[in-house]
């Protein structure tokens, strides 16, 4: 009789002991797993910044993320607005349409150092949409589409979705405007240029450019 006491004791006891094992991982995951899910709701999604060049001209309609660093009060992502301005804390309104990124951080620091002590100051470009070119006539999704340097006129067919039935792939052309206003027109045959003939013909597009698909 002891050693069936015996016995059912150290069973329970073993029984015990597993059972606190294998809740103690859960309650660990369990707790890594709640600090995790909060972060994940507390910082959001951020698009990646948009790839510009130096000489990029900042327009109404994009969006800059501007950092002042150990500033955070003042960091922030910012619309310029349709006339060419952006608010900032401290500082208030500022044109920013018509500069560089470059420029406009000059500018920012300017204005903080009555502020902040040695302001340290990036300007991004997040998104444009103050640069486009239009894609029109026989293509998928005729309308205006962000310009992304460099792109070129393929590139412009192929963001609108490439080819209709029936596109007249010889007698594309592109409608640029000099810089004297006047309006050109260049041929581009489709056909030519995907078998390397004629390369200049798929020229790389400027702001306002209009690609035409008859």
């Amino acid at each position: 009789m002891n050693r069936i006491m015996f016995l059912s004791v150290m069973v329970m006891s073993f029984a015990v002991v597993a059972s606190a094992q294998t809740r103690q991982p859960n309650a660990a995951s369990s707790q890594n797993a709640l600090p995790g899910a909060d972060a994940a709701k507390a910082i959001p999604p951020t698009s990646s910044p948009a790839s510009v060049s130096d000489e990029f001209v900042i327009g109404p309609g994009d969006v800059l993320a501007i950092n002042v660093w150990k500033e955070a009060e003042v960091s922030r992502v910012v619309p310029v607005r349709s006339d060419g301005r952006i608010s900032l804390p401290l500082i208030g309104e500022l044109q920013s349409s018509g500069q560089t990124p470059k420029q406009l951080e000059a500018e920012i620091t300017k204005r903080l150092k009555d502020y902040v002590a040695d302001p340290a100051v990036t300007v991004v470009v997040q998104e444009i949409h103050s640069q486009k070119v239009n894609v029109l006539g026989m293509v998928s999704h005729p309308g205006s589409f962000p310009l992304q340097k460099p792109m070129t006129v393929l590139d412009a067919i192929a963001t609108a979705g490439g080819f209709r039935d029936f596109a007249k792939q010889k007698e594309i052309y592109v409608l640029h405007r000099d810089a004297s206003g006047k309006q050109n027109r260049l041929p581009v045959n489709y056909k030519d240029v995907i078998k390397g003939l004629h390369p200049e013909q798929n020229v790389e597009l400027q702001t306002g450019d209009t690609v035409v698909v008859p």
